[in-house]
């Protein structure tokens, strides 16, 4: 996975782009403090499957994110 272009590549980014390298046909949910998160089309997809919002990490909409509290994985 590369981060699309336009998106601020910071740490946290940089490190679930790697593991979703390492992992493309699974859905990838990222420890973010209390929550598990999904990203991108991982996000889109687990939106759809587990009926959960579907909501962005930045302002600009550039980084669909989806998530669920760590209690409940």
């Amino acid at each position: 996975m590369t981060i699309p272009e336009g998106v601020k590549e910071t740490p946290m980014l940089r490190q679930y782009a790697k593991w979703k390298r390492a992992y493309p046909d699974c859905l990838l949910f990222f420890r973010m403090g209390d929550f598990y998160e999904l990203f991108f089309d991982d996000a889109r997809k687990a939106s759809r499957i587990l009926d959960i919002a579907l909501t962005s990490r930045d302002p600009n909409r550039e980084i669909p994110m989806a998530g669920v509290p760590w209690h409940s994985a």
